[in-house]
């Protein structure tokens, strides 16, 4: 059910009190931490919410701090009005949407350090990265004092350093993983899938099915890590319009590299078409996938 209104706001001080409010009249608050460009993604992870708290508040921030280019954020959708529009239809209670300098206003120096496990796998590739994923997501929370956030498990590693981060600082907070959702032909949902073109948008589906062929060579009885990430490499590296930049199996808790598979074993992934850099990931248990 549509909310009756969806109150908006562009400050932190503003929110905090909304937020404060709502504790005190004995409301649960859940936030759903978003760049925007909303799509089926965001929206379940909306209803997920709904599922364990009271009201629900989305945060809408294309965050300069978790880019390593400049092109790939000016390049980044900011599609507020239909946002907007598409979190009054779904019944979100509140959505916040600020600007970068009341995020990060001048003097701005204070940064959350995410520790190995933001420096392997896309820390690796992307230095820097997740020190502003977690820079920002802790001022989200600052901000709209949840009780339960919702993330999707699309960002594995984000979830696993978010994670860290709200256990290690006794934030309080109950961090919820939601399954991937996706399109009918396989790829997961994401907001840079609408910079693809046409044909890439149809090359990228070798992501998921590179993933795919990593669970069939596990149920027919291959073993090795090495092998396995060299059958789903094969098949993104068959596709002319990809560019593979990695797949790796690693332990689903502490992200380390596996030599053979247990079952808390993932799969994860980041492929380029042209600009646009996708990943994705799958959950593998000895003998099967999970």
């Amino acid at each position: 059910m549509p909310a009756s209104s969806t109150t908006v706001f562009d400050q932190p001080a503003a929110l905090m009190a909304w937020s404060d409010a709502q504790r005190v009249a004995g409301r649960t608050v859940a936030l759903v931490p978003t760049m925007g460009a909303l799509h089926d993604g965001h929206l379940a992870l909306v209803a997920e919410a709904r599922r364990h708290a009271d009201v629900v508040v989305v945060s809408i921030f294309v965050n300069p701090l978790q880019f390593n280019r400049s092109d790939d954020f000016d390049a980044y959708p900011r599609p507020l009005d239909d946002d907007l529009a598409l979190c009054r239809e779904h019944g979100v209670d509140a959505v916040y949407a600020p600007r970068a300098a009341a995020m990060y206003p001048p003097g701005f120096a204070t940064h959350v350090e995410p520790g190995p496990l933001g420096e392997l796998l896309e820390g690796a590739h992307r230095p820097h990265h997740f020190r502003g994923v977690a820079t920002v997501v802790a001022k989200l929370f600052g901000a709209a004092r949840p009780h339960v956030a919702v993330f999707g498990q699309k960002d594995f590693q984000q979830l696993a350093v978010i994670r860290r981060m709200a256990g290690d600082l006794d934030m309080g907070i109950e961090i919820i993983g939601m399954a991937t959702v996706r399109e009918p032909d396989g790829l997961a949902m994401s907001s840079r899938n609408r910079r693809l073109s046409p044909a890439e948008r149809a090359a990228a589906t070798c992501v998921p099915r590179s993933l795919q062929a990593v669970a069939d060579a596990l149920s027919r009885g291959v073993a090795g890590t090495a092998e396995l990430a060299a059958v789903g490499r094969a098949v993104v590296q068959a596709e002319p319009l990809a560019r593979f930049e990695h797949l790796e199996i690693v332990d689903a808790d502490t992200l380390q590299p596996l030599t053979t598979i247990h079952d808390r074993a993932v799969a994860v992934t980041a492929v380029w078409f042209g600009q646009v850099r996708l990943i994705d990931n799958r959950l593998l248990a000895a003998g099967r996938p999970a």
